[in-house]
């Protein structure tokens, strides 16, 4: 019998080390109780689903033992949303530490240049050598050796250790001194360059918002967003940030959007519009009526999308992790075996020539620059497309976006703009027009689709619904209510089919509804929606990228959606189709692609939810869309934009393309250094430039990928 599990979130205090995090991962996936583990690097962070009839307490005790133990220091604190003192405590901190480190770097350089360039006796120079070893590598011995006793023998303070005392042993007094320098040098800087892109990814998604005005009977009270009830009434100032959702009751003014949608004009707002949180007001005094709580509000959801959507791996990723768990223990064993074998059978083979070339060996085992960058690389595509509008819940998703073969959309909400507008009422009897739309309006009276509403807009009176009995909406048909005691009809032609009516067939770009009352045809409706400005480019976007199939799906008229589809430049287009005959031709579909081709659906209604879900990538528009169909997606579009779906795929190559650069450059250095440490051809100082230096070469190289660039 499977339990319900709870999901809790700890802040890592401590954690520096990428290779560490995979392994502690690991381990504490093993826990009893523990459903799923998730220690985020980036993030500092750890998650974890936990079967609810365990005790929390007992395992997270247990996996802070187990971080520890493998990275001694880390330590498991509350995770605090909330970042204000906490986030200027650490800030702080690491401040302090990268003081006290830049100190014992400076005197230890000191001593080791003193040691060089002054022309002291033997032992007193060797004397300053190990002196300036042990202030500079002192931390690293301690930690190797920490970390042998608990087990933990294939980390880099234990290759370190090993190659750099290996160094003394055969007089290389200098090297050991400078290979532990340099390593710690490099190591200083890729933890600056590391802080420095989760800073610069926390400021891209740095939009929550601190606090809200309250409005009490006792006038304005600042309250933090938790604090705030749906039905509640807040006052936003100008340059501050919209809190919660709702709706503006009082004031006009705009809007700064971009931080959401990634639009740099600002949108104007009045009573009636809709205000999101993580807006910001720039001029006029607005006050709004809160619809959602702050956990449901819009920048709630982003946040924890985006700071969640590390847990989701891509294939690229999980390979890498993989791979780091065998290539370093490879590596250390045939560095062993090439110290030890040569000199054993080779003629005149010194052991402290092939010695040194097993240190060499050593210290370019470690994977570092692949397990922080590769990670790296794609948490800054995520976090650079949300700082464009464009939510992507998992780097897996962000990948599949670079093999997508075929993309197929929605029409209504997604290239056109859904807001409809009653364009022609035709009446049988030309003097029944009101009575007509009279009927219409009340066959659409609970309906809370757009056309529906657009129809009674248009009738512009209140509906007696107290007269309405017998409602029942038949999904891709239309609607069945009583009025009084007359039957109304209002739907498109299959209703009129199915309940064997005479009608009169309309072709027209609009959608038409026919209305029939107990049984006899009364005329039609015509509902405008127009195509989405960007519509067209949306299209030819996607065709430049490469994707080679353009697909509509449709529950209008197949006529409706054929002119569109030729007026958008798309390939297919299937009409009139129920929710359940959309998942069959997305399946189909789907069974004609090519092997690792992936198939893209766009929508934005609850009905588009089913196809969301079964899509390899699913698309939400987020502006307009349904909560059912953004929470089934993969891919968010925060302004209902669908050009922002090429500039995904664009967010996604440029990701992948620095990824693998990465990759390319640290093997590529790394097996270069292993074969010419193995001819004797490199140094240690050179390998640790293959370690380290790589490993900040590859994390500068993935803070690419937040730049603006879509290519």
């Amino acid at each position: 019998m499977k339990h319900n599990t709870i999901k809790k979130e700890w802040a890592l205090e401590g954690l520096g080390c990428g290779n560490c995090a995979e392994k502690m991962e690991s381990q504490i996936n093993k826990l009893q109780g523990v459903q799923q583990a998730r220690v985020d690097f980036i993030a500092k962070k750890l998650t974890l689903e936990i079967d609810e009839k365990q005790e929390i307490t007992e395992i997270v005790k247990e996996a802070a033992r187990i971080m520890d133990r493998i990275e001694p220091g880390v330590r498991v604190q509350k995770f605090e949303k909330a970042r204000g003192k906490e986030k200027s405590f650490k800030d702080d901190k690491e401040q302090e530490q990268s003081k006290e480190d830049r100190i014992r770097l400076g005197f230890g350089g000191a001593l080791f240049a003193v040691a060089m360039i002054v022309n002291l006796s033997e032992n007193f120079s060797l004397g300053l050598f190990v002196l300036s070893y042990i202030i500079v590598g002192g931390g690293i011995l301690l930690r190797a050796a920490k970390n042998i006793a608990r087990g933990q023998v294939f980390d880099e303070n234990f290759l370190m250790s090993i190659a750099t005392l290996g160094a003394f042993a055969i007089g290389e007094y200098p090297e050991a001194v400078a290979v532990m320098l340099f390593y710690r040098v490099g190591e200083y800087f890729q933890n600056i360059a590391v802080n420095r892109s989760r800073k610069s990814i926390g400021e891209l998604m740095d939009i929550r918002p601190d606090f809200a005005h309250l409005k009490t009977p006792e006038g304005l009270r600042r309250v933090t967003p938790e604090e705030v009830a749906v039905g509640d009434r807040i006052m936003i100032k100008p340059g501050e940030r919209v809190p919660l959702d709702g709706i503006v009751l009082e004031g006009t003014s705009a809007v700064d959007t971009s931080a959401l949608t990634g639009e740099s004009l600002p949108r104007e707002v009045k009573g009636g519009s809709t205000l999101l949180s993580g807006f910001i007001n720039k001029n006029g005094v607005l006050t709004m009526d809160v619809t959602k709580e702050f956990e449901d509000s819009t920048v709630s959801k982003i946040l924890d999308l985006v700071e969640n959507a590390s847990s989701r791996k891509a294939p690229t990723e999980n390979f890498i992790t993989k791979f780091a768990r065998y290539y370093t223990p490879v590596v250390v064993i045939t560095a062993l075996l090439l110290a030890v074998i040569p000199p054993l059978v080779l003629p005149g083979a010194l052991f402290s020539q092939w010695i040194y070339r097993g240190l060499v060996f050593l210290v370019i085992s470690c994977p570092c620059a692949l397990v922080i960058s590769i990670p790296l690389g794609f948490f800054g595509g995520i976090g650079g497309a949300s700082k464009r509008g464009i939510l992507i819940k998992g780097s897996n998703y962000l990948e599949a976006l670079n093999n997508v073969e075929t993309v197929i959309f929605d029409k209504t909400g997604t290239l056109t703009e859904g807001v409809f507008k009653v364009r022609d009422i035709v009446p049988e009897d030309a003097n029944k027009r009101e009575e007509l739309l009279k009927y219409a309006a009340y066959a659409e009276g609970y309906s809370n689709h757009p056309i529906g509403i657009s129809v009674v807009e248009a009738y512009n009176r209140e509906i007696e619904t107290r007269h309405l009995s017998n409602y029942q909406e038949i999904p891709g048909h239309g609607i069945m209510v009583n009025y009084r005691d007359e039957e109304i009809l209002a739907g498109n032609r299959k209703l009129m089919d199915r309940e064997n009516i005479e009608y009169k067939g309309v072709k027209t770009l609009g959608t038409i509804i026919y209305i029939a009352v107990n049984q006899k045809y009364m005329g039609y409706i015509e509902i405008a929606d127009e195509i989405k400005k960007d519509g067209k480019e949306a299209v030819d976007a996607l065709k430049a990228l490469g994707v080679k199939n353009t697909v509509m799906l449709t529950g209008d008229s197949k006529a409706v959606g054929e002119a569109i589809g030729r007026k958008l430049g798309i390939d297919k287009v299937y009409g009139e189709l129920l929710p359940d005959q959309k998942v069959q031709k997305l399946e189909e579909i789907e069974g004609a692609r090519t092997t690792k081709g992936k198939v893209l659906f766009v929508g934005d209604g609850i009905n588009d939810a089913p196809v969301l879900a079964r899509a390899d990538v699913g698309v939400a528009m987020g502006g307009l869309g349904s909560d059912a169909a953004i929470e089934a997606a993969d891919l968010v579009i925060m302004n209902d934009e669908p050009s922002k779906i090429a500039k995904a795929i664009g967010i996604g190559r440029r990701t992948r393309k620095i990824v693998w650069q990465n990759i390319i450059l640290a093997l590529g250095v790394k097996l270069v250094f292993l074969i010419l440490g193995a001819m004797g051809k490199a140094t240690l100082w050179e390998a640790v430039f293959a370690d380290v230096g790589v490993a900040l070469l590859a994390i500068l190289n993935a803070m690419r990928v937040m730049q603006g660039k879509d290519d």
